[in-house]
């Protein structure tokens, strides 16, 4: 009897299967092109991110100049910036800058995207005059703004006049200076932001729209229990990519004030070209590149706090 139910429990134990090794291969396989195709992309990073990094945070620590000599000065520049008045313009300017253009551009595309997601007439028009400014040079779009805010023949100026709304020096003023470009910068980057919505939206699925349709919500919750959701991945790549692009805005302001007048549209990658290719402090502009990597990462940090925060609610 004992033998009977050894050769039942033999034959009952979990044989390996025949294909497992095979398959084991295959993984293996694709794991190895995997990463095959990932090396131009990995090299890239390498190569133009990583190690540019570190030479920068390693530089911040000296007082190199391009010169044949230099010497290690520890944190004396990052001591330095926070005393320089015109890196605290800059910061302040910066922050201000991507506080305001950064949500206002996001809102406004997804809002067009939403309307450039109906069936309307001339859809592809209006999706090409959305997106046009995005692949325009910026030094061209900087030339038209220039004269559109020209104070004297200007076209804004000049449109304020019908309604009887005295001209503004609006670039050579330091109280619309800034505001000015702001608003020129949330044109010009709608386009990318518009698109990638767009995307997003057409892969939301129909059912669960048309459900909650049959269910009775109405616009508003529609959107707010189904696309919001589904725009998850979507909302945190857009914000990312706002956040960089508004903290390195430097040819707009370059071309239109050059940081002027005074300090008022001073932002954070002028004044590091200005101590890097003008002054030839390449030792303190590299502090202050370090400063600006960290407070983009705070930004992003508190964008992904926001972003977990709202998927619980």
């Amino acid at each position: 009897m004992s033998t009977v139910l050894e050769g039942t429990r033999s034959d009952a134990a979990p044989q390996p299967a025949a294909g497992a090794p095979r398959g084991r291969k295959l993984v293996r396989n694709q794991s190895r092109a995997g990463w095959l195709l990932l090396t131009p992309a990995l090299l890239h990073s390498a190569i133009f991110i990583l190690i540019p990094v570190a030479f920068a945070i390693a530089l911040s620590f000296t007082d190199y100049s391009f010169g044949d000599s230099w010497a290690w000065v520890g944190f004396d520049n990052y001591a330095e910036l926070f005393r320089d008045q015109n890196f605290q313009a800059a910061f302040v300017n910066t922050i201000v800058y991507a506080v305001v253009v950064v949500p206002v551009s996001v809102v406004l595309a997804l809002a067009i995207a939403l309307g450039l997601n109906q069936k309307i007439r001339g859809i592809g028009f209006f999706r090409t005059a959305f997106y046009l400014p995005t692949v325009t040079a910026t030094v061209a779009i900087a030339t038209i703004w220039l004269w559109i805010y020209n104070p004297g023949s200007g076209l804004l100026n000049g449109f304020l006049s019908l309604f009887g709304v005295a001209p503004g020096r609006w670039l050579t003023d330091p109280n619309t200076a800034l505001p000015s470009l702001m608003v020129v910068g949330i044109w010009q980057g709608l386009g990318t932001k518009v698109i990638i919505y767009l995307a997003a939206l057409q892969g939301v699925s129909r059912d669960l729209t048309e459900s909650a349709t049959l269910d009775g919500a109405n616009p508003w919750q529609r959107f707010r229990n189904v696309t919001w959701p589904a725009l998850g991945p979507v909302q945190f790549f857009v914000l990312v990519t706002s956040i960089v692009a508004t903290f390195q805005v430097f040819d707009l302001i370059y071309v239109t004030t050059k940081g002027g007048p005074g300090t008022a549209t001073t932002v954070l990658v002028l004044d590091i070209y200005q101590h890097a290719f003008q002054a030839l402090r390449l030792g303190f502009a590299s502090a202050e590149t370090v400063l600006m990597m960290v407070v983009i990462a705070v930004f992003i940090g508190l964008g992904r706090l926001l972003q977990k925060a709202d998927t619980h609610d």
